[in-house]
């Protein structure tokens, strides 16, 4: 039996009332409890302490780690650099002109009979050659092979001497005949090692080129104490110090289309440009290459390579170094 003794138990329940509806403006601020958005005035202070102490901490350890990562940070100078870098020492080359419109990747394809598909290509090169034509207010000398340069001067690149490749003669893109302008990336502190005699691998052009640059050969007499002998030392010439640069057909292709190609204003890049320190208003050399007989309305297929001892070449399409390629389409 139940505790009841049998009767009925008779249990109650609470109903709770349904919350009062308030007004907007009850919401924004209530007269009956003086909370505004439900919040006293007490407790909106207690809020706005904790977020303005917690934003002032946060802030503050902020600070205190950007001014431990600047501290590690030298303006003038990468802290990586070479082969503790990530960059490395293997610069990479680059030319112009470069189109903007993606799809275009790297085909240079005008018609010197439609000025507006010239001019595209001119417009490109004059944005490109804009600090190098206009160097008002930096400190910048014109050095020259066997000259003595201080490692903190810059030279100056001269464009006066890209011959036909110059703007007053449109690059060659009125004539068919267009220019390429090659260039290495910046690394910094890298100092290139030049090959002062031909190497099996190079093309012909090339070997030709520093075979007619000859050592000067300076003879001196030397007076050894157990023996007397007239001692030959063979010094580089200056004008051999140079990065050397070829352009060929892609893969071996095209040969018979590379026979008429001019640079300017040497085969290579000189080395009193190098090495880059950051130096304020440098600018990297340029090396300007003139087809002058392209093929029309057959697409060539280019391979510019730069030759120095510490540059390492492949001319894989995935890992290329050393080089780079593009296509030219005269129609």
């Amino acid at each position: 039996m139940s505790k009841n003794n049998g009767k009925p138990y008779k249990g109650e329940f609470t109903f709770y009332q349904p919350a009062k509806k308030q007004t907007f403006s009850e919401m924004m601020y209530n007269p009956e409890d003086g909370t505004i958005f439900g919040r006293t005035g007490k407790s909106w202070s207690q809020l706005f302490l904790f977020y303005t102490i917690y934003y002032i901490v946060l802030a503050a350890l902020f600070t205190i780690c950007m001014q431990g990562l600047l501290s590690t940070i030298n303006e003038s100078e990468p802290k990586w650099k070479l082969h503790e870098s990530l960059i490395g020492t293997n610069p990479g080359m680059g030319f112009r002109p470069l189109s903007e419109q993606t799809e275009r990747g790297s085909v240079i394809e005008f018609d010197a009979k439609k000025p507006a598909e010239s001019d595209y290509w001119i417009e490109l090169i004059d944005e490109f050659l804009r600090d190098y034509n206009h160097t008002e207010g930096r400190e910048m000398k014109h050095c020259s092979f066997g000259q003595t340069n201080d490692p903190s001067d810059v030279c100056v690149v001269n464009t006066d001497l890209f011959g036909d490749c110059s703007r007053a003669n449109s690059y060659g893109y009125k004539s068919n005949q267009p220019c390429i302008f090659l260039k290495l990336n910046k690394i910094f502190g890298w100092d290139p090692e030049v090959f002062d005699t031909p190497q099996n691998d190079m093309p012909d052009d090339l070997k030709n080129i520093i075979n007619a640059t000859k050592p000067e050969e300076v003879s001196k007499l030397f007076i050894q104490k157990k023996t007397r002998s007239r001692i030959s030392n063979f010094v580089l010439l200056p004008q051999r110090k140079q990065i050397w640069v070829s352009c060929n057909g892609h893969l071996g292709k095209d040969k018979e289309n590379f026979q008429k190609i001019n640079y300017f204003p040497t085969q290579g890049f000189p080395t009193y440009y190098y090495p880059y320190l950051n130096q304020p208003g440098y600018l990297s050399p340029l090396v300007a290459v003139q087809f002058s007989s392209p093929p029309k309305g057959r697409m060539l297929d280019v391979e510019c390579r730069a030759w120095a001892k510490n540059i390492i070449y492949s001319g894989s399409a995935r890992d290329r170094m050393g080089s780079v390629t593009f296509q030219i389409l005269v129609e």
